[in-house]
């Protein structure tokens, strides 16, 4: 249940609970060693659709370099002398043969190069990677392991057996830190594995296979916030003046919105520059004497 504050006041919106999603914990020799249950606000939110939809397009979008070009008609060699006289021939005027309509001549409104970059919110950009985190939790496509530091040196080898043990088939994105760079180089030789790091996980590389792996300290814990609640003060108007809300990385914050009085009237636009105005007109109300 959260507030959302419109001109005619508060209108509840209810919104659908968190799911906490249970997997076994396996070593790369596939047994099991314990449970994990996966952090809710990551893996338990009802995916968005229209979210994913939105950001995974932009995403596409993104990717594209935009060097198409072509060449006008100013842009073609060539054409620089008017092909025969402005009369006397029967046919239409022309002016150089590098006209559009010429074989060999300029593009008409041709494609040149763009970007085709969009601007996604911050908010959208988290919400459709939970959302898709939470699709294959839904879908019990979420593996996790122990660690890769039983590796002493990569080997391609290695990493068949391990997949082959954990019982992952098709496309599978496996999630890295920085310090597992043999891992890193016993994976990068797989055609159906896709590697990345932990810091640049997004909602399309999730959606593009079809299982993600993911190590013990690459997993997030569970919260434990218990007061992440509420706390009502109500200041001289009867308002509540503080929310503690729980951030993105599992901190509470502090929210404040500034207190609103009925007698209170927003100042007039302008009214500090023509104050000036009348100061400079009227030196009298400054203490000077005309001269």
């Amino acid at each position: 249940m959260s507030d959302t504050f419109t001109l005619r006041g508060p209108v509840k919106k209810e919104r659908p609970a968190l799911v906490t999603h249970t997997v076994d914990r396996k070593s790369l020799a596939g047994a099991t060693l314990g449970t994990v249950d996966l952090e809710p606000t990551f893996f338990g939110v009802t995916p968005n659709m229209a979210v994913l939809h939105q950001v995974i397009k932009a995403q596409l979008a993104a990717k594209r370099a935009g060097t198409q070009s072509t060449k006008t008609r100013k842009e073609v060699r060539g054409g620089g002398k008017k092909p025969f006289n402005q009369k006397g021939t029967g046919g239409a005027r022309q002016g150089t043969i590098r006209a559009p309509h010429y074989p060999g001549g300029g593009i008409a409104l041709g494609p040149k190069p763009r970007k085709y970059d969009q601007k996604t919110p911050k908010k959208m950009i988290r919400l459709a990677l939970y959302s898709a985190l939470s699709d294959r939790a839904s879908l019990s496509r979420v593996a996790v392991i122990d660690s890769f530091d039983a590796w002493t040196e990569p080997k391609t080898k290695d990493a068949v057996t391990a997949l082959s043990a954990l019982g992952l088939e098709g496309k599978i994105l496996i999630v890295l830190g920085r310090e597992d760079k043999t891992a890193f180089r016993s994976f990068r030789n797989l055609l159906n594995v896709k590697t990345i790091d932990a810091g640049e996980l997004n909602a399309y590389d999730v959606l593009d296979c079809d299982w993600v792996l993911l190590p013990t300290p690459r997993c997030p814990p569970p919260r434990r916030v218990t007061d992440a609640r509420r706390h009502e003060h109500p200041d001289s108007t009867g308002r509540v003046g503080e929310d503690l809300r729980a951030d993105g990385r599992g901190h509470l914050r502090v929210r404040r919105r500034p207190a609103r009085h009925k007698n209170r009237r927003a100042p007039r636009r302008g009214a500090g520059l023509q104050r000036h105005r009348n100061q400079r007109q009227h030196p009298k109300s400054q203490g000077q004497e005309h001269t």
